[in-house]
């Protein structure tokens, strides 16, 4: 069997089994089984399909069709025009995600804080395209955080980045002129809505807070005050329907310029916001 005559195989399974983006994830996990770069699988399509790579390329059809996202199965996702480790203890970076990152390099900074890091791939992403800056990545799960400290390894960011276990501020030093967080934002009367490639397979912990999904805000809110410098920003993604509830908060505890960033759906995503006083002091320590 050639390579070709298996994603075409392949992607009619998928296709039958109701995966939407079946051709798209045929291909990927054929490359992953060949061990080949995705961009690089063209060319091998006339090769014959070698006996491992077959029975591997198998497992991984059968796993997408169990819904296990294609992240988990090859264990990366590229993010930022990066690749990271991606495990079942993590959350999948998402492309929407990006558009945090983008607000966070629009304006310098020296040190960041990253709650709920998870893969760290904000974290990473911002200090890799700050190379002054340095940063702490905080999550409540340890096996998240071997992820992140894995990723940042392989990025080669050394002490740049260091990371703790903390339930948002409660084990978070110093202050900072940049925060950002990606926190668990579904209410938990939308879980089972979601995809099975996200209910079944995601951590519910970077996923729900439960209730009415805003407990992340309210925690972040209280506690972001007293780690930001003065001029420095807060950065949360949001539910596309969360934006006037979390400027709610932010605004109750005293932060100004208050903004809410749309990706590229035009959902609204991100919300940004400031710690009030001279911003001349951000980045000292």
């Amino acid at each position: 069997m050639t390579a070709a005559e298996a994603l075409r195989a392949a992607t009619a399974r998928l296709r039958a089994g109701g995966i939407e983006d079946a051709a798209r994830d045929a291909r990927a996990l054929l490359a992953h089984a060949m061990g080949l770069a995705p961009e690089r699988l063209g060319l091998h399509l006339p090769d014959v399909l070698e006996d491992g790579a077959q029975h591997s390329y198998e497992a991984a059809i059968t796993a997408r069709l169990r819904r296990q996202p294609v992240a988990q199965i090859t264990g990366r996702r590229l993010f930022w025009g990066r690749a990271f480790r991606v495990t079942p203890d993590t959350l999948d970076p998402r492309p929407e995600t990006e558009v945090l990152v983008a607000e966070a390099l629009s304006r310098p900074f020296l040190k960041m804080a990253d709650l709920g890091t998870g893969t760290g791939c904000i974290l990473i992403s911002c200090l890799l395209d700050m190379p002054m800056a340095s940063g702490l990545g905080a999550d409540l799960s340890p096996a998240a955080l071997k992820v992140a400290a894995e990723n940042a390894a392989a990025h080669g960011l050394g002490p740049r980045a260091r990371f703790v276990q903390s339930d948002w501020f409660s084990a978070i030093p110093g202050r900072y002129d940049l925060i950002v967080s990606n926190p668990p934002y579904i209410a938990a009367d939308e879980m089972a809505a979601l995809a099975p490639e996200v209910r079944d397979h995601e951590p519910h912990l970077a996923l729900t807070p439960g209730g009415d999904g805003l407990d992340a805000y309210r925690a972040i809110a209280r506690g972001a005050g007293a780690r930001l410098l003065a001029g420095g920003r807060l950065l949360l993604e949001i539910g596309p329907t969360q934006g006037a509830a979390v400027c709610a908060l932010l605004a109750a505890q005293g932060f100004a310029d208050l903004r809410i960033l749309a990706d590229l759906d035009g959902r609204d995503r991100v919300v940004a916001a400031m710690q009030p006083g001279d911003a001349g002091r951000c980045g000292a320590t």
